[in-house]
């Protein structure tokens, strides 16, 4: 409990130059932001990736993240959606050269969430522990990330399938995920530039559809369950530009076998960043297109206000004209609010066609900065 404890006081230092109540979380800019970095490397030109190498850790890098979200079923139909994620944040560049086996550099984060959505229940945890003594790291042989008994683990080297395994006392997933694609390189070639200062870039790379089976433990039950998922991977040392405070993040997978990724970074102003938003549109035969702010319209259609009065874009109007896409993305359950040190809103989508009102596919919405 006291290794927590330090842990927690210093990611909080993160945020130390946000004045805000505590309450609502880390400041996204002064966690992500361009912060002094020296001796960390930088997210600058594109790089060539490697895989199943660059599954593992970058620990030269201050942040990075294994994200994964899904919509799953049983055979009856019950659905659910979940969310598991792992964050390394390395507090300074440099190795410890003490010999204890709590000396490190780097601490770790864990958000996990289950979205029951016949039930309209959405429960969530989080945990912290330091990358050392065992308690959370990455490994490669086999492939393992994990904070306690938290875990997502893989092949030798990091080869598919991997297995999602979590418990807490509201829920437990154990999924397993196979690619049906190959890796989506994000942004250009894989960088991803989310401000104009050199260096205000991640790494970034998905895989857009991941078929999914396995077991939900949930209301003293298990759940036989299979679906889709996505991986999202980034790693970076900063992004955020001073004038921006969040973003609007889509993943989304259509029933024809498209998907698409879009992100719309948000200035302080309110006004969207029409130059760093972008995404890829994934066809069925795993080729892309690039796209900006120029080729999508997005527009907020629907608003859920937390307890805390701020209100969140549930539902979007989102058009692609180039495929003649026109559709209503919408929550599935209107509270899917993350109340974690970083506070933030992340749940289940449907998409809808807005000529026909069918639904042609579902995903996840992330809303940050709020």
């Amino acid at each position: 409990m006291a290794a927590r404890l330090l842990l927690i006081c210093c990611l909080l230092m993160l945020s130390a130059c946000d004045q805000r109540p505590a309450s609502e979380g880390i400041n996204l800019n002064s966690a992500l932001g361009g912060v002094p970095a020296a001796g960390f490397a930088r997210a600058v030109e594109p790089r060539a990736f490697i895989f199943p190498q660059d599954h593992a850790a970058h620990p030269e890098f201050r942040n990075e993240w294994w994200y994964v979200t899904g919509n799953v079923q049983t055979q009856s139909g019950r659905r659910f959606a979940y969310q598991v994620t792992f964050f390394r944040i390395a507090l300074s560049p440099q190795v410890p050269t003490n010999t204890s086996v709590w000396a490190t550099n780097q601490v770790w984060m864990a958000h996990i969430a289950l979205s029951d959505i016949d039930g309209n229940e959405h429960v969530y945890d989080q945990r912290f522990a330091r990358g050392a003594a065992g308690l959370a790291g990455q490994n490669m042989q086999p492939f393992k990330v994990w904070l306690e008994d938290w875990q997502i683990l893989g092949q030798a080297n990091g080869e598919f399938p991997w297995v999602v395994q979590v418990t807490n006392p509201d829920f437990s997933l154990k999924l397993n995920l196979q690619p049906e694609k190959p890796v989506v390189l994000q942004g250009d070639q894989g960088l991803s530039q989310k401000s104009s200062e050199a260096g205000n870039a991640s790494y970034y790379y998905s895989l857009t559809r991941l078929a999914t089976t396995g077991v939900i433990h949930y209301q003293d039950q298990d759940f036989q369950v299979s679906g889709l998922s996505w991986l999202d991977r980034e790693w970076s040392t900063s992004v955020l530009g001073k004038d921006q405070v969040g973003w609007d993040w889509f993943s989304l997978q259509m029933d024809d076998g498209h998907e698409l990724m879009f992100y719309q970074l948000r200035k302080l102003s309110g006004e969207a960043d029409q130059v760093h938003s972008q995404g890829k549109w994934i066809k069925p035969d795993a080729s892309t297109v690039n796209l900006s702010l120029q080729d999508v319209k997005l527009k907020p259609l629907q608003y859920w206000q937390a307890a805390s009065g701020a209100k969140y874009p549930i539902a979007w109007g989102l058009e692609y004209p180039a495929v003649k896409g026109h559709w209503r993305i919408e929550a599935v359950l209107e509270d899917q609010l993350m109340q974690t040190s970083v506070l933030y809103w992340e749940g289940a989508v449907r998409v809808i066609d807005l000529a026909t009102h069918k639904r042609v596919g579902q995903g996840y919405l992330e809303l940050s900065g709020y």
